[in-house]
């Protein structure tokens, strides 16, 4: 069995800022508390949130004490169990999050009750950056209660969540229109999406895709696409955004978020898809926790296809 290291490697930033106030911290490793185990992490997704997190934008939401530690998708091996932990023992491969920002970390102390066992058909890049993803998408998907034969809108449709939203609407028979960039269009098609490049005349472009109407619309970038959502006159009930807290708080559109689809249900269910095949889980890259600059600085350009993850 691997021994319990005395040190670990953990991402800190000491204040709000860009990207360059990211740095590689050597700490003391967490011991677990009761009802805890500690996971030597092999993945750890990043997520636009914890940019938002880190520049204090999300300051009176979410607010960060310093110094900071970021992150939480992971995926590990449990290192040790604290007490009262049934069910997980020292060598299991796990998946789940941690709620106390420390992910991109070598080591983290994590609730036994936000980890799942990994399913072996998963590699550690996919489950290590399944939690905010897949447990957003589902949540967004739920928000708006596609039917089959339904025509939904996704805008960002290609990237780390959309990737899923997309697969979630067929896996429920709905009919799908993937905003996104003209590149992701063969991936879209093959996933049984319709795309609809970026333009300046999208509205028209989505009417003259869905002559018949727009049931619903899941927003994954920004403001504008729910104010799109409105002028088409698809009701507020029927949208989501999981960015556009003002806009949505304007029309009473739907906010619903990881939050919302942070169970053990939930990520098992999302585990079983990814490693069944039904739900693929691009990969955009991945980077040493070194390079966790860099890693943001690719998550930045909003162009990804899929999820970039940490391997510590």
């Amino acid at each position: 069995m691997t021994a319990v290291p005395a040190h670990a490697r953990a991402v800190r930033f000491d204040h709000y800022g860009d990207r360059d106030v990211l740095h590689v911290a050597d700490i003391p490793v967490p011991r677990p508390a009761a009802g805890e185990v500690l996971v030597e992490i092999r993945a750890a997704g990043i997520n636009p949130g914890e940019i938002a997190i880190r520049t204090g934008a999300l300051h009176d939401r979410f607010p960060a004490t310093f110094p900071s530690g970021e992150g939480s998708d992971l995926a590990g091996v449990v290192l040790e169990t604290g007490e009262d932990v049934t069910g997980l023992a020292p060598g299991d491969e796990v998946l789940g999050y941690s709620w106390q920002r420390s992910s991109h970390a070598t080591h983290a102390a994590v609730p036994a009750t936000q980890l799942i066992p990994k399913p072996a058909g998963l590699t550690w890049p996919v489950a290590g950056s399944l939690y905010v993803a897949a447990c957003t998408a589902w949540a967004a998907v739920d928000a708006v209660g596609p039917r089959p034969g339904e025509t939904v809108a996704v805008s960002a449709a290609a990237g780390g969540v959309g990737s899923i939203v997309v697969q979630l609407l067929a896996l429920r028979g709905a009919r799908v229109l993937a905003i996104a960039s003209p590149a992701r269009a063969p991936w879209l098609t093959a996933h049984g999406a319709v795309p609809v490049p970026y333009s300046d005349r999208i509205a028209e472009d989505l009417t003259a895709a869905a002559p018949d109407g727009i049931d619903a619309f899941i927003d994954l970038f920004g403001p504008q696409y729910v104010q799109l959502a409105v002028d088409l006159g698809i009701p507020s009930d029927r949208i989501e955004t999981i960015i556009s807290f003002e806009k949505a708080a304007q029309y009473g559109a739907k906010t619903a978020g990881s939050a919302d689809g942070s169970t053990r249900e939930v990520l098992s269910e999302m585990a079983e898809h990814a490693a069944s095949g039904r739900v693929e889980i691009p990969i955009a890259a991945t980077y040493p926790l070194d390079r966790v600059r860099d890693a943001f600085a690719e998550l930045e350009q909003r162009h990804t296809h899929g999820k970039i993850v940490l391997v510590p």
